[in-house]
């Protein structure tokens, strides 16, 4: 006869499935504690050094381990905190600034993405030299003319496809930092007019 001393205690589900054996997940550790950060500056309880905004929360990159996170679940929770405080953040700034100003500075920033969309293919983005890789040239033009058709003529495009993004490097390519600085402005643009 067992009782309940002779029971292990119940352990709270993991929040997130594993990664697929043989994969690499997401660090849980890192995961479970930059939600909880996001969560506590979402509820305002963190300390003000922890305050946590859309931006961090697109940009925030966890180490991948073996039996880890699944990396799909964590990225598609990611992209509902961050619009959960893109909205909190627009709704503030529309109640102190006006929906006027608001609209205003979305079609500004989505004008500055256009005329560098605009720019020819291959000059875009500015490249790294022949010893390094960057992101392939043909694929981030392929995604620049997709984009300069949404904001033009309302071709659709998603949130979650602009996040989605992914490129293949090659030598000579054009420079991460500047491709993602782009997508970056996108999405908050997306996000501004939602």
């Amino acid at each position: 006869m067992t009782t309940s001393e002779d029971t292990p205690a119940q352990l709270s589900p993991a929040p997130f499935p594993d990664a697929p054996r043989r994969q690499r997940g997401y660090d849980r550790r890192a995961v479970d504690e930059f939600l909880a950060r996001a969560r506590a500056s979402f509820e305002k309880t963190g300390s003000e050094g922890e305050l946590i905004d859309a931006a961090a929360v697109r940009q925030v990159a966890f180490p991948l381990v073996r039996g880890g996170y699944s990396i799909a679940a964590v990225d598609g929770a990611l992209g509902r905190v961050e619009d959960a405080f893109a909205a909190v953040e627009r709704e503030r700034e529309v109640t102190t600034a006006g929906a006027e100003i608001w609209v205003e500075r979305a079609r500004d920033h989505a004008q500055e993405i256009l005329e560098h969309l605009a720019r020819p293919r291959g000059r875009r983005f500015a490249r790294t030299s022949w010893l390094t890789f960057g992101y392939r040239i043909d694929e981030v033009d392929l995604i620049s003319d997709k984009l300069a058709r949404y904001f033009e003529s309302g071709d659709p495009v998603t949130v979650d496809q602009v996040r989605a993004v992914a490129f293949r490097m090659q030598r000579a390519g054009y420079r991460e930092e500047q491709v993602d600085a782009l997508l970056d402005a996108v999405v908050d643009v997306m996000l501004a007019v939602r």
